[in-house]
């Protein structure tokens, strides 16, 4: 903690020499931005999906109960370089470069945060950066290394020259802690913009240690399309490497290390170790005991075909739900801090995720495809001056974050930015909204073996594109598309490209992407 105290008094006076200074800074809101990495919807019990039902989210709720609960948040494009680049910058994924997970942000684009550092906020950031690009923006940080670890990660900071330092903790307590020494010793004059980025509940979902045996006496319910056979579906979804029956590792993702020699795919083989080697030999002990004791009937009495790919999926859920349990804890913890101080009456408060995830749903973990649990992500916003408790139901998009962001800032949104402010909404004022949202994903061949696509959604329908080259033999070159009511089929099985019922509503919806495409000058 002394450290981070440090890093914190290093941020306010690095805030103090900027050249800028707001007119009023008292009128301007503070922001907290709190995001997670693949948060799905499903497991957020302010939208009442089964699953939250069982493994609620009390301090989230809070969020929705004094704020706004958006039905239709989307993103741009479902993996996490591309979606925090968007975040910084309010552009998709082709205006920003960032197009695939490792690559492409071009340097000239400017962060939303540079603008509000400029105005007069202290800005800073702790937890998942996650960018091949310096930071900028920021008066402190302290961030992760890549993805960070889950146990004792690393963490680097304007004072530890480019080196990442160990820290031994919890990485979701980590973050918070970080967050709130740095509220305490800002500059209390000044408005702020602090971004906490935590790392859970990213892949391999490796729980808090007091949290190792949570919802062990709960059998989550299956999703319907859990066994989805893809019989309307074309060959990317016979290629993907996403599945829970096929492609979960028996150690990494599912936590029996003793069959970390069973055939799995490479990289999973590798991050196993990577996972393991940070915990400390108290740690490992206290996971070893928890999971040797539920492994034991599994091993003795190993099931087969269905009845293998169901044990999968609850060993899956079960350690997915018990590190969002932890985001929840320390939610509360920022809250609480927030309204002890008086600073709910003149902070936004915004939860989200880079994307969304499926908890089985097509028989899939994991993102990256334009289906409605990818594609759709949670987002809450309390802000002060709106009503509480209500819920929207218009299509947002996180290329509207950093727009909303400039607004609650008294800040002329730069033309180059793609969204637009959600204050409209937030205030209920907006009479008119978009009507369909633009979708592209990229990143082929990568890992998951996802195939490139691209569509657009409006409030029922939805169109997706399937193209490209293939990497191999197993997987050819496609030129496909799906056509998806999602009124009369919200779980997306039953593809209309071809039904002849469909015919006009098939050529209103390709005018209109054909359009978005022209708009946004997409060229891929």
């Amino acid at each position: 903690m002394k450290d981070s105290r440090v890093y914190a008094l290093l941020g306010v006076s690095v805030c103090c020499w900027n050249s800028v200074v707001a007119t009023n800074p008292q009128k301007q809101m503070n922001i907290l931005f709190i995001m997670t990495d693949d948060h799905a919807f499903q497991a957020l019990s302010a939208y009442g999906h089964p699953i939250s039902k069982l493994a609620p989210t009390p301090n989230l709720d809070r969020i929705a109960q004094n704020g706004m609960l958006f039905s239709n948040a989307f993103v741009e494009n479902s993996i996490s370089t591309p979606s925090r680049a968007t975040l910084l910058t309010g552009m998709y994924s082709h205006q920003h470069g960032q197009t695939h997970l490792g690559y492409g942000l071009k340097p000239d684009k400017k962060f939303f945060v540079e603008y509000l550092q400029k105005a007069g906020y202290q800005t800073a950031i702790f937890g998942k950066w996650h960018l091949n690009t310096q930071l900028k923006g920021f008066d402190t940080y302290k961030v992760f290394d890549d993805q960070g670890e889950y146990y004792n990660p690393r963490f680097k900071t304007p004072d530890s020259g480019g080196k990442y330092i160990r820290e031994e903790g919890y990485a979701t307590d980590l973050v918070t802690n970080d967050a709130l020494n740095w509220l305490v010793y800002r500059d209390k004059n000044k408005p702020f913009c602090l971004l906490v980025h935590h790392k859970a509940p990213h892949r391999n979902w490796m729980p808090d240690l007091q949290y190792l045996d949570l919802y062990d006496d709960i059998t989550f319910p299956e999703p319907s399309t859990l066994f989805d056979d893809y019989k309307t579906r074309g060959e990317q979804m016979k290629t993907h490497e996403l599945s829970v029956a096929n492609h979960l590792g028996y150690a990494f993702d599912l936590k029996v290390s003793q069959l970390q020699n069973e055939p799995t795919l490479e990289y999973i083989k590798a991050s196993f170790d990577m996972a393991m080697n940070t915990l400390t030999p108290e740690q490992l002990r206290v996971w070893n005991e928890s999971y040797d004791k539920k492994n034991q009937e599994f091993l003795a009495n190993r099931p087969e075909g269905k009845e293998l790919t169901e044990w999968k999926y609850q060993r899956y859920i079960k350690d997915y739900c018990r590190t969002i349990k932890s985001v929840d804890v320390q939610v509360g913890r920022l809250l609480d801090y927030l309204e002890n101080n008086n600073l709910l009456e003149n902070t936004i408060i915004v939860y989200t995720s880079d994307q969304g995830f499926f908890l089985g749903e097509h028989g899939l973990y994991d993102k990256r495809f334009m289906y409605e649990e990818a594609f759709r992500t949670p987002l809450i916003i309390a802000m002060p001056g709106a009503k509480k408790g209500v819920k929207c139901t218009e299509l947002v998009q996180n290329i509207d974050y950093a727009p909303t962001f400039m607004d609650v800032a008294g800040l002329e949104k730069p033309e180059d930015m793609a969204g637009e402010s959600l204050v409209p909404l937030l205030n209920q004022t907006n009479k008119i909204w978009r009507d369909n949202l633009y979708y592209q994903f990229y990143d082929y061949p990568a890992v998951g073996m996802t195939r490139k696509h691209y569509g657009i959604r409006d409030k029922r329908y939805k169109l997706i594109h399937w193209y490209g080259r293939g990497e191999n033999s197993q997987d050819r070159n496609i030129d496909s598309w799906e056509l998806y009511d999602l009124k009369k089929d919200p779980t997306e099985i039953n593809n209309l490209y071809n039904n002849k019922r469909y015919t006009k509503r098939k050529e209103q919806l390709h005018s209109l992407l054909d359009k978005k495409r022209k708009e946004l000058k997409v060229t891929e």
